[in-house]
């Protein structure tokens, strides 16, 4: 029998998918997103449920998207993912080798980048933890996220790295730590030490653990080795556990302070949070390091997105001097 579909808010069969997301262990982000596109899915064909449906449909969605919205090729991928990942772990219909439908594209763009001056001056205009993430953002290649999301246990002093945990694609990676920002980074964590013994005073303490790690090792949620580096003004309530605790900083509050950031530092670009990885990028190939390291530092699966920082490097035209500074 179909689970009703018909009220989008409080569709058993949107619950339905949330649940399989939940055994998956998904982040709460790919829930939402998936559930969105499954939506907009099923109210694009008016509401008709899944199982009615096949890979025609689905290439028929995709191919809107692409043609009638003009949506990137990475918005489009995600679409496609949120349908397969319904067909087949809720369906039980695999259907992605059927599916026919027009790619999105659009031309690489080249990444917009701060010279190094540039990065200093926005770092100039930050204060107490928004500069130590943004300085990690730029010092390491941080995803915003990432550094959100970023643990005490994952911060190496002795070796001057840092671990990111469940980067894009789910994968591990070790990343350089910056020796300037060492001082203000054992600062933030001090901190983040204090609210702890406050919040287990209070009767709280206890921070979101990944998967079954909970149940695994019951302890380790009070432990301080599990605490975020850059936890949140106040506790609130889990949306998933409904369990009081005190989250990690938002990722829109660092986004908003920098954006403010390089409106006081006289920055006329189109940047962002993201333009720090992008400028970490350039700045390790100016510095002669090998591709394939910088790739492996950025977490990239393959070397072909790493390359379009090549086009940056030196400027006009891969360092070309123009005819007229001769």
């Amino acid at each position: 029998m179909r689970n009703d579909i018909s009220t989008p808010n409080t569709s058993p069969f949107l619950e339905q998918v949330r649940q399989v997301i939940l055994c998956k262990h998904y982040s709460i982000k790919t829930e939402h997103t998936y559930l969105r596109w499954i939506k907009n899915f099923i109210h694009f064909h008016n509401k008709r449920h899944p199982l009615d449906m096949g890979a025609d449909e689905v290439g028929a969605y995709l191919n809107h998207l692409a043609i009638d919205r003009h949506v990137a090729p990475a918005t489009q991928r995600t679409a496609l993912n949120a349908l397969v990942f319904m067909y087949r772990e809720v369906l039980k219909r695999p259907i992605e080798e059927a599916i026919s439908f027009t790619y999105a594209n659009k031309p690489p763009r080249i990444p917009t980048v701060f010279s190094h001056q540039e990065a200093s001056a926005v770092l100039a205009q930050l204060e107490d933890h928004y500069y130590v993430m943004a300085a990690l953002l730029y010092g390491a290649g941080l995803r915003v996220m990432e550094c959100v999301r970023l643990r005490i246990k994952d911060v190496d002093f002795n070796l001057k790295q840092l671990v990111v945990r469940n980067g894009k694609g789910n994968k591990d990676r070790v990343t350089p730590l910056p020796e300037k920002i060492i001082p203000r980074l054992q600062q933030a964590i001090a901190h983040a030490k204090k609210l702890q013994a406050y919040d287990l005073a209070e009767g709280y303490g206890a921070v979101y653990l990944p998967y079954a790690l909970s149940r695994k090792y019951p302890n380790a949620a009070t432990e301080l080795a599990w605490q975020y580096v850059f936890p949140a003004r106040q506790r609130a309530v889990d949306p998933r556990s409904e369990i009081v605790r005190r989250h990690h900083i938002g990722e829109q509050s660092l986004q908003r302070a920098v954006k403010r950031a390089i409106k006081l530092a006289g920055i006329d670009k189109q940047a962002s949070c993201h333009t720090f990885r992008h400028s970490f990028a350039t700045r390790l190939l100016e510095m002669n390091y090998d591709i394939r390291t910088v790739q492996t530092l950025l977490g990239h699966a393959d070397v072909k997105t790493t390359e379009i920082y090549t086009h940056v490097v030196g400027r006009g035209a891969l360092a070309v001097t123009s005819p007229l500074d001769i």
